[in-house]
């Protein structure tokens, strides 16, 4: 699979796409100056406000009037750098939260005790002591990297590596972990001199942590436009990943934007519409609801031959493609129930769930295909993490709206 990055500005907005094998199948929009206190990943002494044991959780400020939901079951001990009472939790704490979802729709923001901070090759865990290693790697592999790192085992923070890490070099990785290592280090060492508020750890912009969250396998070309981009993302990668450099492309044409070239404008309407026509003539059809999204798959156009189930088959099959890029495209999350064409033969229907399993499995966030119900709905759930491509849009333009006031 040819992977590429295309990295575009338009007005006040930076614009990441993903494209695999030429299809865009991740699509990013942030606004050049982000100072959002509830940007995902950041790091802050908050202040607990309530606490709330009917609903396991509790709500603490990271800014002055910023609250956000906190669950109480955490796996460990909070770092605190103010403690009141002797309860695990009490009101006026002050302790070291990350910000771990963002607010969607009616819901605020959540934040955890759980730190993670994240390389290209590894994630280093406050909370989790273990070392665990992508499934998407050999067994042999995941053997080898284990038994490297089997140093790094005590009591304070575990280590994940990632998928991008399964071609590269003890050292190599060596080095970006002892850089996480160091990075926690400081956070827990002047955590206890810092005000309420203060904010410890900031993520890169979107579009950095958007380079650094791709997978690296089949990564062929990284293109920008914007000169200021161009060398802030070239930073980057001298001192990330440096092996990446070669694919990174200034785009100099100045009769045709990048923007236009690859149709960011007609691709963010398609992803909002409902409707998803296949190209054998089947249509999708996408209702997001309040506790979960709909998919529901049509024969649509596509005429039907001799042998239905024949005809079944191939609708869902390549709707089965269709509905994986559209759900990472949209960055779907939580429940989400497909209604495909019903297969009455069961070799059909295996046939089914293991191309869906499969082209599930490209997402790099966590994305279950849990089971097909006795009504035939197909069940997944995807970790819920970011905003949906609509909810992205709808921030972003609020944001503008309310800048255009001022």
């Amino acid at each position: 699979m040819e992977r590429k990055i295309v990295i575009t500005k338009k007005e006040s907005c930076i614009y990441t796409a993903l494209i695999e094998d030429g299809v865009l199948v991740e699509l990013r929009i942030s606004e050049e100056t982000d100072e959002s206190h509830v940007k995902l990943g950041n790091i802050y002494i908050g202040r607990v406000k309530s606490v709330n044991p009917n609903i396991g959780g509790a709500f603490i400020e990271i800014a002055p009037g910023i609250s956000c939901y906190y669950q109480l079951q955490q796996k460990h001990v909070p770092i605190f750098t103010h403690k009141i009472g002797k309860k695990p939790l009490c009101i006026g704490d002050e302790l070291v939260v990350q910000v771990s979802k963002e607010a969607v729709k009616r819901k605020v923001a959540e934040v955890t005790t759980n730190l993670n901070l994240s390389g290209s090759l590894a994630v280093l865990t406050y909370g989790d002591t273990t070392i665990g290693v992508s499934n998407k790697m050999t067994a042999e592999r995941k053997a080898e990297i284990k038994e490297w790192f089997s140093e790094f085992e005590n009591t304070s923070y575990g280590l994940i590596i990632r998928t991008n890490a399964k071609t590269a070099e003890k050292e190599t990785l060596l080095s970006e972990i002892r850089t996480l290592e160091e990075r926690y280090r400081h956070i827990v060492d002047t955590s206890i001199y810092r005000t309420c508020f203060s904010c410890l750890y900031q993520e890169p912009p979107d579009y950095i942590t958007g380079l650094r969250n791709t997978y690296a396998d089949g990564l062929t070309e990284i293109v920008i436009e914007d000169e200021s981009l161009y060398n802030q993302v070239r930073e980057y990668l001298q001192k990330e990943r440096p092996g990446e450099l070669p694919f990174l492309r200034k785009y100099q044409d100045s009769l045709l934007s990048l923007h236009k070239l690859y149709n960011i404008d007609t691709e963010i309407t398609h992803a909002l519409d409902e409707r998803v026509w296949l190209k054998n003539g089947g249509c999708l059809v996408i209702q997001q609801t309040e506790a979960m999204t709909v998919i529901d798959v049509n024969s649509g156009k596509f005429t039907r031959g001799k042998d239905a189930q024949k005809t079944y088959l191939k609708v869902n099959l390549e709707a089965a493609k269709e509905i994986a890029r559209q759900i990472r495209l949209r960055n779907l999350s939580g429940i989400i129930l497909i209604d495909f064409i019903n297969l009455q033969e069961q070799e059909n229907v295996r046939e089914l769930l293991r191309v869906f399993r499969r082209e599930l499995a490209q997402d790099p966030v966590l994305t279950t295909l849990v089971d097909i119900t006795k009504l035939y709905l197909v069940e997944v759930t995807r970790r819920k993490v970011r905003k949906t491509l609509a909810e992205n849009i709808r921030t972003v333009q609020q944001n503008r709206e309310g800048d255009s006031e001022k």
